[in-house]
């Protein structure tokens, strides 16, 4: 299949579903620059696995600079949170797989800290409360299927009846802002969007500085109901909290 990279960004749901089933590859002013494939486990090599065993010691995909690498056991949850009881380190936790956070740039700081005084300002005197990492959000697929992530930014309306006897939050978070970088992109445009869209929340940004541009999703029944790509000149709105806009102006 071949699209454009604006149809991808405006409809990024449907082909993270379509690349499935077979590759989409993406276009760029009539140059075709990127491919969305499935990810298929098979198609690492064995040299691969060997390296990310002998480099984290344990099933952790390491975030960096570059990439992901990823250890392919899956770990159970009982076995994230051992991991979590013996380590001071910052984790997230989907699918099985254990990704170790890397300190966050200036930039990303910079973006976090502006979000952060918009979001309290317009929220301030409301019922819903925002939130910043680090902060544990646990969502569950079902039973089975136990995550744990650590959103950049959230924001909150079932607080205080979701607060568990050790003052850790238990619910599902409204809305869910994550600023991402070149090592995270495969994680937050695919993992934490799925996740996101499965676990009942409400409204997911990504905001990318690189590009400058944020795109904006809209959750409804556990699909992509309504979204929107913002350049950083832009001002952000909200589909889900009506009045609610963000201006990254000063970052473009």
């Amino acid at each position: 299949m071949l699209t454009t990279s604006t149809d991808v960004k405006n409809n990024f749901g449907k082909y993270v579903r379509l690349a499935a089933k077979e590759d989409v590859i993406i276009t760029k002013n009539g140059k075709r620059v990127a491919k969305l494939v499935a990810y298929n486990e098979c198609n690492e090599s064995d040299d691969d696995n060997h390296d990310d065993d002998e480099s984290s010691g344990s099933h952790i995909a390491k975030e960096n600079t570059s990439a992901y690498n990823f250890d392919r056991q899956n770990v159970t949850y009982e076995e994230f949170l051992e991991i979590m009881a013996n380590s001071d380190e910052r984790y997230e936790y989907i699918d099985g797989e254990i990704y170790l956070l890397a300190s966050p740039k200036t930039a990303h700081q910079r973006i976090l800290f502006e979000m952060s005084v918009i979001f309290y300002n317009w929220f301030k005197g409301k019922k819903c409360t925002p939130m910043f990492a680090p902060y544990d959000i646990k969502l569950k697929r079902n039973e089975k299927n136990k995550n744990v992530v650590q959103p950049d930014l959230m924001v909150i309306c079932d607080l205080e009846e979701n607060l568990s006897e050790d003052d850790y939050y238990t619910g599902v978070p409204a809305l869910v802002a994550e600023i991402i970088s070149d090592s995270t992109k495969s994680k937050d445009y695919i993992k934490k969007l799925d996740l996101y869209m499965s676990c009942g929340v409400g409204e997911y940004w990504i905001v990318d500085p690189e590009a400058k541009e944020t795109h904006v999703f809209c959750f409804k029944n556990k699909n992509i109901y309504l979204n929107k790509t913002y350049e950083f000149n832009d001002e952000i709105k909200s589909f889900y909290f009506e009045g609610l806009t963000a201006s990254l102006k000063e970052f473009s």
